[in-house]
């Protein structure tokens, strides 16, 4: 089809997080109407900070994003490592101005209540988007050149193609793949927010900052222009709980962190509840499309959070697809199979590095030992040449291999 008659068939989007509005924002860039089905009661994010890397930041600038969402940003100074034990630092990278030159865009912390909250206002003054929450998908069918969608309420959906953006325990993960529940990396994560006045001055950084050491790390940094401090607090654990919101083990905490060093264990004391979930992701795929429904963010490519680019891989994704729908002119299963083809090999890198960043930071011994003298040795300019795979243009992403709607 060389017309554009295509795109007054709405695409379903099953996932209403920052993947799903994501995609919604770049089809209706692209012209193309969505219709986004959230099961949960409203549209809201759960957690607490995210990071931002710059390769996010090439996508916002396409999506006309970048202003409401640095508004709400903070852009630290430094990305800085210490030892859990002794406190010392081990390496640092500025995020200076040489930072920005090379990459082009910042490093940001948002809550991610926030950035969801950017996304949702753009999606809910689009004509092009509707929304509709309390709506558990529970049947999905191809079906006459359309998918077919019904909902545990009795709600139909139609779409001229679905996008699965509904998380590492996708539903429509198991209709194009079937491979099951994600894999627990037997690590857990504690997040909790302090308001500012609970940090102690000295600890008031404008620096994206951790502590790490053997089999645990404690991340801090500031959030809502450094109204806010974000805490996450991480170690090796067996305990496995489904879902992402449940109430840690206070003592479990403690125990593990035993033995580090004075400000960890002052920052640990500091809360009073936590919110806890296990660390899951799935081996890297090749294929997460299915004639018109494909899979985007964690359903696709679910990765533990040790490049801090769950968020930054789903944004992506919705870029790229968008691209590739309207390069194919509405034939959705050739655009699905051209997007995964696109962006399996970087994503599937994202997965496999972020297990081995969670090693590295997570090591004992010898290995930490050596991690120290590595890092410690480099410059920045060594920092960020390391970095240029993740964080560089990427041309496939700049709409300049699209061909022209």
């Amino acid at each position: 089809m060389n017309d554009s008659s295509w795109k007054s068939e709405q695409v379903l989007i099953v996932g209403g997080g920052i993947g799903g509005l994501t995609t919604a924002i770049a089809l209706a860039g692209q012209g193309i109407p969505s219709q986004v089905i959230e099961q949960a009661s409203e549209f809201k994010e759960i957690g607490a900070g995210i990071q931002l890397g710059p390769n996010a930041f090439w996508m916002l600038e396409r999506l006309g994003l970048i202003a409401p969402i640095s508004a709400l940003a903070v852009f630290p100074n430094n990305l800085i490592m210490r030892d859990s034990i002794t406190g010392e630092e081990v390496t640092r990278i500025p995020l200076d101005d040489a930072f920005r030159k090379r990459f082009h865009h910042p490093y940001a912390l948002i809550h991610r209540a926030d950035l969801h909250n950017v996304l949702l206002e753009v999606c809910r003054k689009s004509n092009l988007i509707r929304l509709d929450a309390s709506q558990k998908v529970v049947d999905i069918n191809e079906v006459d050149g359309s998918v077919a969608v019904k909902t545990a309420s009795g709600k139909a959906y139609r779409g001229a193609a679905l996008i699965g953006a509904d998380g590492l325990w996708s539903t429509v993960r198991q209709v194009v793949v079937g491979d099951g529940k994600p894999r627990p990396a037997g690590h857990i994560t504690y997040r909790a927010v302090l308001p500012v006045a609970e940090v102690p001055e000295q600890y008031r950084w404008r620096d994206m900052a951790f502590w790490a050491g053997e089999k645990v790390h404690l991340v801090l940094y500031p959030l809502r222009t450094g109204d806010l401090f974000n805490l996450v607090a991480v170690f090796h654990s067996n305990r496995y709980e489904e879902g992402w919101d449940s109430f840690g083990d206070p003592a479990e905490l403690h125990e593990r962190f035993a033995g580090t060093c004075a400000p960890v264990q002052m920052l640990l004391n500091k809360i009073e509840s936590w919110r806890m979930w296990v660390l899951c992701d799935r081996p890297p795929i090749k294929e997460w499309s299915k004639g018109r429904i494909t899979l985007l963010g964690d359903a696709a490519h679910p990765m533990l959070q040790y490049l801090a680019q769950g968020a930054c891989m789903s944004i992506e994704d919705a870029v790229c697809l968008a691209d590739k729908v309207v390069a194919a002119h509405g034939d959705y299963a050739a655009a699905f199979r051209a997007y995964q083809q696109a962006r399996y090999l970087r994503t599937g890198r994202v997965q496999i590095m972020a297990r081995v960043y969670g090693e590295f930071y997570h090591a004992g011994g010898v290995a930490k030992e050596l991690r120290n003298m590595m890092l410690g040795a480099r410059t920045p300019e060594d920092a960020m040449a390391g970095m240029d795979w993740l964080y560089g243009r990427q041309p496939e992403l700049m709409g300049e291999t699209t061909a022209a709607a």
